[in-house]
């Protein structure tokens, strides 16, 4: 589905889309444009693939004729442009609504304009039960996803949910190695605290799935494991050959939750379970209420949430062999140099 179509992808010079170059570089695709604010990124990733069909495009979603110009001609979009980090959304929250909800709409409705088939918009497990701005801003940004797809004719818009990808640019474990490097304790905020793994390729592939299978309003995510906090130390540690390095327990930082949801339980209530992913089809009621006073649900208050507590927890030896199927960690235990800014 794929041979001589034209992808775009906003904030394609992230973690997510550079992963989704490797893929689709050797494939029969005929153009895949990389749309983005920062210049710097694009001529690094323009140095490092030096392929025609490799398109660059300076702008910010936050700007609609910029993503309109980018939206020209394209048959899929992969929306991954947002603000992600907490602390910074908890400070400037404008900005990630900005980002996040109103750049959305902008990719959404420039998408529609430009007739693009396929648009996966890409979200994160802090969109459920949200806590911080930036849990709060992608929260929003499903809802707009859902209601501009609604009746929508032409183009399918669906999204994906995920929570921690492993060794992604501003993760937890780039930090890590960064402060062994430096000789200095890793810092962890709780060691109860437990966090979905994902590894890059698996965010990828949740994508191409909610692509290949995704109708207006779907939201998919994938049945991930997890692990709490002390485990991702100590099997990063083992990796790296430094078992006794310290560790130092600073306290939960603000805007941080004990464990993280996938899945929320009105939403399992009515998720279909599809192998290695749920389905989440949208809400379908409209703004008539009245019909849905008198009759509720019983299996919403009988239901649970799917959250990183209730899912497969990872010990030591699992999570190192998870940890060890990333090329970051494998460059790092083979003694490799390795950018922790990629």
């Amino acid at each position: 589905m794929f041979d001589d179509r034209v992808l775009l992808i906003t904030g394609g010079t992230g973690s997510f889309g550079k992963a989704v170059l490797k893929r689709f570089l050797a494939s029969d695709m005929r153009e895949i444009r990389i749309f983005s604010r920062d210049e710097k990124k694009q001529d690094d990733l323009r140095k490092k693939y030096p392929d025609p069909k490799l398109k660059f495009y300076i702008g910010d979603v936050r700007e609609p004729r910029s993503v309109a110009a980018a939206m020209r001609g394209v048959d899929y979009c992969f929306h991954a442009a947002a603000l992600k980090q907490v602390p910074s959304c908890e400070f400037y929250p404008m900005e990630a609504v900005r980002t996040n909800v109103l750049g959305t709409e902008n990719v959404l409705e420039a998408a529609i304009a430009a007739n693009v088939k396929r648009v996966v918009c890409l979200s994160t497990d802090k969109a459920v039960y949200p806590v911080n701005a930036m849990g709060m801003s992608k929260a929003m940004m499903e809802k707009v996803m859902v209601a501009v797809s609604r009746n929508l004719q032409g183009t399918v818009i669906c999204g994906t949910r995920y929570g921690n990808v492993m060794a992604s640019r501003g993760s937890v474990i780039p930090l890590f190695v960064e402060q062994i490097a430096a000789g200095k304790p890793i810092t962890i905020t709780d060691p109860a605290m437990t966090r979905f793994m994902m590894t890059l390729d698996e965010s990828v592939e949740l994508v191409l799935h909610a692509f290949t299978h995704g109708q207006n309003g779907d939201i998919f995510v994938q049945k991930a494991p997890a692990a709490t906090v002390a485990v991702l130390a100590r099997a990063l540690l083992e990796v790296m050959g430094r078992p006794d390095h310290p560790i130092l327990e600073i306290g939960t930082r603000h805007g941080e939750k004990l464990y993280e949801t996938l899945l929320s339980r009105e939403e399992m209530s009515h998720a279909e379970s599809r192998g290695n992913y749920y389905r989440v089809p949208p809400d379908g009621r409209d703004l008539n209420y009245a019909k849905f006073v008198e009759e509720g649900e019983r299996r919403i208050s009988a239901g649970h949430d799917y959250n990183s507590e209730n899912t497969v927890q990872l010990d030591v030896p699992a999570m190192k062999e998870l940890l060890l199927r990333l090329e970051f960690v494998q460059s790092i235990a083979r003694g490799e140099p390795v950018d922790l800014d990629d």
